[in-house]
């Protein structure tokens, strides 16, 4: 028996490239520039954030303001906001992008394939029938159909008129 393969070689420019000191998940919801950042909502405890280097159109995540590498580090009202965000993008990606289904995860730990170790972080990835294709193994290349900005726009009218209650 074989074993399946998940090829995702468009992602070798955000492993190789320059990491800039420090960690952008602190750094960036402290700017006031969120499309040049893609952050799509501020909560309290947590932000959502599209992924610069995404699987999909629509990949986003979803991270809590404590850097933290651990969930048992985490408030429960911290996990609540984030589960309830998650919630919240999951109708948006199906609303605004026709999503079909969805990937949600966590990767603890560098060797469960966390490129972002020390911050934890929830990972949203929309699918659809028939997203993958021959593009990423041969060609070595990954169709994103819109630029991530276009997206940004796109998605940030439906955050900013989302509300979190408890």
């Amino acid at each position: 028996m074989s074993k399946d393969k998940l090829w995702a070689p468009w992602r070798i420019e955000y492993i190789t490239n320059e990491k800039e000191p420090g960690c952008f998940f602190c750094k960036y919801p402290e700017e006031n520039n969120d499309i040049e950042r893609l952050i799509l909502y501020r909560g309290k405890k947590a932000f959502v954030i599209m992924n610069y280097y995404p699987y999909n159109n629509g990949h986003l995540m979803v991270v809590p303001y404590l850097h933290t590498d651990s969930l048992e580090n985490l408030d429960k009202e911290t996990k609540l906001e984030m589960m309830m965000l998650v919630e919240k993008s999951i109708t948006i990606l199906k609303d605004e992008m026709n999503a079909e289904g969805f990937n949600v995860g966590i990767n603890l730990g560098q060797v469960a394939g966390a490129g972002i170790k020390d911050h934890i972080h929830m990972h949203i990835v929309p699918r659809w029938n028939g997203d993958t294709n021959f593009m990423p193994v041969t060609g070595h290349t990954k169709v994103i159909s819109e630029g991530l900005k276009e997206t940004w726009k796109k998605l940030s009218k439906k955050f900013n008129k989302i509300e979190i209650s408890d």
